[in-house]
């Protein structure tokens, strides 16, 4: 019977379980994300521990599980992003109206940012600053960080940010939106993603500022992982739905 051949990437927990980044997987001609998946976990039995949270992506995109893969499709298999609150430099995916959504290793310097979406037709701009906490309540306890390390897809993460700026635009009254997202390791106290949004009234960006962080966290293919004293351990939220999975 004809194979084909995938690129399989794994991230985060996911990565961690399996101890490697990457891998090739030879399957039926036409087999599905779904099929895919069972063989990846009678390959790989520590990936079971996940359950039904695994997410699928082809070729950067959400996928649900009867999805038909070609030969040289790449796979990836994560677990559900960070929900928490690299590369070197900075990696744009910025639209026409001038939005921007990016990725950096480096320190983000918030007020640089803010300054960006700020135009003469606008009243207002809202900024959010998420940046690493030292305490991480569990139950009736405070756990210490020492640091955390974030981690992205990051050609679908990107795409991924500007679906949501599209989106954005369709439900607030806004004029400009940017996201910058930190990945690698960050200290206590350090920036971790900015979003800022301008509107001619304020009320619409601080409602498109809150319903982006929301929808990044929920979304947007980037893992937290948090480093205490004692152990470590990667954050996730609840999975995004995907029609048909």
């Amino acid at each position: 019977m004809p194979a084909i051949t995938l690129r399989v990437l794994f991230f985060g927990a996911a990565r961690d379980a399996v101890g490697s980044e990457q891998i090739e997987l030879s399957c039926a001609e036409n087999c599905t994300a779904g099929e895919a998946l069972t063989r990846l976990l009678s390959d790989h039995p520590e990936l079971t521990r996940f359950g039904s949270s695994l997410l699928l992506a082809v070729n950067q995109e959400y996928a649900n599980r009867d999805r038909v893969l070609r030969d040289g499709d790449e796979l990836a298999l994560f677990p559900p992003v960070s929900g928490g609150s690299g590369s070197a430099g900075i990696l744009p995916a910025s639209n026409e109206n001038k939005d921007f959504f990016e990725l950096t290793s480096n320190p983000i310097d918030v007020g640089a940012i803010a300054r960006r979406v700020v135009l003469p037709q606008c009243g207002a701009t809202v900024t959010l600053d998420g940046y690493a906490r030292e305490y991480t309540r569990q139950g009736t306890k405070a756990r210490r960080t020492l640091y955390l390390v974030y981690e992205a897809y990051e050609p679908m993460a990107l795409s991924e940010m500007k679906r949501l700026g599209a989106q954005a635009h369709e439900q607030f009254d806004i004029a400009h939106i940017g996201i910058v997202h930190r990945t690698g390791r960050l200290e206590i106290g350090e920036t971790s993603v900015v979003i800022s949004v301008s509107a001619p009234h304020r009320r619409a960006a601080f409602a498109a500022c809150e319903w982006a962080i929301r929808e990044l966290k929920r979304t947007v293919p980037i893992w937290k992982k948090e480093v205490f004293e004692d152990g470590e351990v990667w954050v996730q939220s609840e999975p995004p739905a995907v029609a048909g999975g």
